[in-house]
């Protein structure tokens, strides 16, 4: 049986490999944050909640059902940072990390699952831009941590601000949300604080830009020389940044629960924060359960969309979305294809977003209904913990501490479908594709639509 299980995980596809090592490394996590020396009372947190906080930081969301800064020891805060480095930057591209400093050679089959980690269309260069990845993350990480240590520093001391400033800096780049400010407050006493505000934000959108959209703005400079996927890129991410934070601005200016009671210039940072936040960060500045209902379904909305391909982030990512909106505009003005920026944009990727969309929408609106058998909340809280756990988020209206034991599972489950579900779903549609083109196509008939 053991022989027939290995043989079977030999033979599995790059993107079954994806899922299984990602499953793995949450188990491991969850095994070693159970231990009684991860806990600062001397017992073991319970293991639902270890594979919870181990799920969440390994899918880099953010939602916590224990209190980072004061239920985990220093061992268990070391687990958790290493869990969001690895599930940021992604267990294939550690292990490539690894096999470079033991001088290993790396095989074609870690090549392959390279190429459908990062979601490249060849091999050619793959572990040259592995290697430039993980310099340019971990030089961006020590910026953000030297930069954060100018605040923590101060406030904590030398050992505890630079612990912190690290931690807080690996979190925010790979947008996981955890921190350890304590009592659920994340950057809430930092509301004004502009270097908090700014290096968060700058380490969210870096992050969540995508490692080949790096690479290409560092190759080319200049936007014009752009690849289509990068310029699509940046505009959403602009345009989508932009919008939420001018109608948070409006909609929560004279909400005394929030905005209220800030200055002009605390409004506008918080404005800004929060619509960069919900691109799969899950730090706030001020309380998201005081929001309005109109701002708690905008959040959710951003949160859905997530980030952009190949990045920190989740979400159906920034194209995904683009493409939709494209796609909507090319049917109204009477266009036979999706066109953006001089270029067309074929009906195969078009198809692919919708899937993609569609599949993030049954797995929320599924979650959202379970949950609302299985929990004590209205209905808007359950929508907005299911889309933040699905985003790989980590907001929350104040609920994932109430979570029932079924309602961890789900979320839990929610947060590995949210972090691996849309990546291989594009895989296996584009290899199911690739294997099943024919020449061969039925008579065209119609349906009303509409």
């Amino acid at each position: 049986m053991k022989l027939s299980f290995l043989k079977k995980s030999i033979n599995a596809s790059p993107s079954q490999i994806l899922v299984i090592g990602f499953a793995a490394i949450i188990l491991s996590g969850a095994i070693l944050l159970n231990l009684p020396i991860a806990s600062k009372d001397g017992n073991s947190a319970g293991f639902i909640n270890a594979l919870f906080t181990a799920t969440s930081a390994v899918c880099v969301t953010g939602l916590v059902v224990v209190d980072t800064a004061t239920h985990w020891t220093p061992f268990g805060q070391v687990i958790i940072i290493a869990l969001i480095q690895i599930g940021g930057l992604g267990f294939m591209t550690m292990s490539t990390l690894l096999s470079l400093l033991v001088g290993r050679r790396i095989t074609l089959r870690e090549r392959i699952m390279m190429q459908e980690a990062l979601n490249l269309d060849e091999l050619e260069g793959l572990v040259r831009l592995t290697k430039s990845i993980i310099i340019a993350t971990f030089t961006i990480e020590a910026a953000g941590a030297v930069i954060y240590s100018t605040v923590f520093v101060p406030e904590f001391g030398m050992k505890k601000g630079i612990a912190m400033g690290l931690f807080h800096s690996i979190s925010a780049f790979c947008n996981a949300g955890f921190d350890l400010i304590g009592g659920f407050r994340s950057f809430s006493p930092y509301v004004n604080n502009v270097v908090i505000n700014f290096t968060t934000m700058l380490l969210i959108i870096i992050g969540g830009l995508g490692f080949t959209v790096w690479m290409d703005i560092y190759n080319n400079r200049s936007f014009g020389r752009l690849s289509l996927h990068s310029k699509v890129v940046l505009s959403v991410t602009g345009f989508l940044i932009t919008i939420g934070a001018l109608f948070l601005f409006m909609i929560e200016y004279n909400n005394p629960a929030t905005m209220g009671g800030l200055p002009l210039s605390g409004k506008i940072l918080s404005s800004l924060f929060h619509s960069v936040s919900p691109r799969t960060a899950g730090f706030n500045t001020i309380d998201n359960a005081a929001f309005t209902s109109s701002s708690k379904f905008l959040t959710i909305i951003l949160m859905f969309i997530g980030g952009s391909p190949c990045s920190t982030a989740g979400g159906i990512k920034t194209t995904t979305a683009g493409i939709l909106f494209l796609t909507v505009v090319s049917v109204i003005t009477g266009r036979e294809d999706a066109e953006v920026f001089e270029k067309r944009i074929s009906k195969t990727i078009v198809y692919r977003a919708l899937a993609v969309t569609a599949a993030g929408l049954l797995i929320v609106t599924g979650v959202t209904m379970i949950l609302s058998i299985s929990e004590n909340a209205d209905f808007l809280t359950l929508m907005y913990e299911s889309a933040s756990a699905f985003g790989t988020v980590g907001l929350s209206l104040n609920y994932s501490p109430n979570l029932s034991f079924i309602g961890k599972l789900i979320v839990s489950a929610t947060m590995f479908s949210g972090r691996v579900g849309p990546l291989t779903l594009v895989v296996a549609l584009a290899q199911r594709a690739s294997r099943h083109k024919s020449n061969l196509k039925y008579p065209e008939d119609k349906i009303l639509v509409g």
